[in-house]
């Protein structure tokens, strides 16, 4: 199953933290050797700051307590950097600790700066440890503090691009931390200032875009109104765009977003239009399905397709979170996909059917007849269809 694992893909989009959770995944679903994931997070760790960590693994990995001198010597620069920018930085986190400092703050950053330089001599040079501060924090693996020190930092700053690149580190702060309702705030104000920004480039306004789109997997995956925000992200004009462009592989989410969001069907039309144009660029079971049923009306191709969606859902980072209840482990937006594709296979089977056999409906369902019987009388009941159920000849 590692060919439909889309790691590769999302990973250069990610910041290298953000990366760590799905090899976390992909570790535990054993998708790829165990040596290989332990030296991807060395890897991943060589370019920050988090050097005990890396130490541990590489201690796991190779079955010793030896650690190789660059990370003895790495962890020795860490500590002093830490400290030195600890000190740089202390005047303005003294006053920012201080409640009754902090209400001398004012909503125009131009009065903050000033009066910081008059009544506390904290000028430019201690603003820009704040920020070099917090984002050694960040590179440390201290996603609390640095998500506080960026926060404070934006406060005071008035450089917009060094105040955006404060935005992308406290969203993937929070993120980490799995702060669901202020990574949300914090993925729709970025969202503001990216479309409203004028890049240098269009190019780079597109990137910015396409990483904001992967980030977003993480909150909307785990947030209760992210089945709905990521169709209305992903399916906005400009951002649709971006994911033609360069990256058709995240129509798998919002595809799978789709299925799963009954009030949002009306919308289903205008993703498999763009599946249909992608198809050469990109495709897995679950856009495959969709195309199946809604485009060829191949019901014994989508039968298949559903089949391998269910690999598909249970090693994907995003879609096959477990969740534990008891001695059981379940993966809940599973049996909601599954629920829906079959729904979706039923209306669909019906439109084009006067008189339907329940064995061959429950064959395309992936049930056996009972299930199936019982599955479609609960749904015309529930549905208040204008259907009949004749047993003796197992018809509908």
């Amino acid at each position: 199953m590692a060919k439909y694992d889309l790691t590769p893909r999302i990973a250069p989009n990610l910041d290298r933290h953000l990366v760590f959770p799905l090899l976390e995944f992909l570790q535990e679903r054993q998708l790829y050797k165990d040596d290989d994931i332990l030296k991807a997070k060395i890897e991943l760790l060589s370019k920050t700051n988090m050097v005990d960590y890396a130490m541990d693994i590489h201690k796991s990995l190779y079955q010793t307590e030896d650690v190789p001198q660059d990370m003895v010597d790495r962890r020795v620069e860490v500590v002093a950097r830490l400290k030195s920018l600890e000190e740089l930085a202390a005047p303005l986190i003294s006053f920012l600790q201080n409640p009754s400092s902090i209400n001398e703050l004012r909503t125009d950053k131009q009065y903050n700066l000033q009066m910081l330089h008059d009544r506390y001599q904290i000028g430019p040079k201690q603003i820009e440890a704040l920020y070099q501060y917090a984002k050694f924090q960040f590179e440390c693996g201290n996603y609390s503090g640095a998500a506080d020190f960026l926060y404070q930092y934006r406060a005071l700053c008035t450089n917009n691009e060094r105040s955006l690149c404060a935005f992308w580190g406290k969203l993937a702060a929070e993120i980490l931390m799995q702060n669901w309702d202020v990574a949300l705030e914090e993925l729709n104000r970025l969202r503001e200032i990216i479309d409203a920004k004028n890049f240098s480039s269009p190019l780079n306004q597109l990137q910015s875009r396409i990483w904001l789109m992967h980030w977003s997997l993480f909150i909307f995956f785990n947030h209760d109104s992210g089945r709905s925000g990521i169709i209305d992200l992903f399916l906005y004009d400009r951002y649709l765009n971006a994911i033609q462009t360069n990256a058709p592989h995240l129509l798998r989410y919002l595809a799978t977003a789709l299925i799963i969001n009954k009030k949002r069907r009306p919308q289903l039309k205008e993703l498999i239009k763009v599946i249909q144009q992608e198809q050469y660029s990109y495709k897995d079971p679950i856009t495959e399905f969709l195309q199946c049923l809604f485009v060829n009306y191949d019901f014994d191709g989508a039968q298949q397709k559903l089949r391998e969606c269910e690999d598909v859902i249970l090693n994907d980072p995003f879609l096959g979170k477990r969740v534990e209840e008891g001695n059981f482990s379940t993966v809940p937006l599973r049996d909601e996909f599954f629920e829906n594709a079959r729904l979706f296979i039923f209306e669909t089977y019906c439109r084009i059917h006067q008189c339907i056999d329940i064995g061959m409906l429950a064959e395309k369902l992936n049930m056996n007849y009972d299930e199936a019987e019982r599955w479609i009388v609960n749904l015309v009941r529930n549905a208040k269809l204008d259907a009949k159920l004749i047993p003796s000849q197992g018809l509908l």
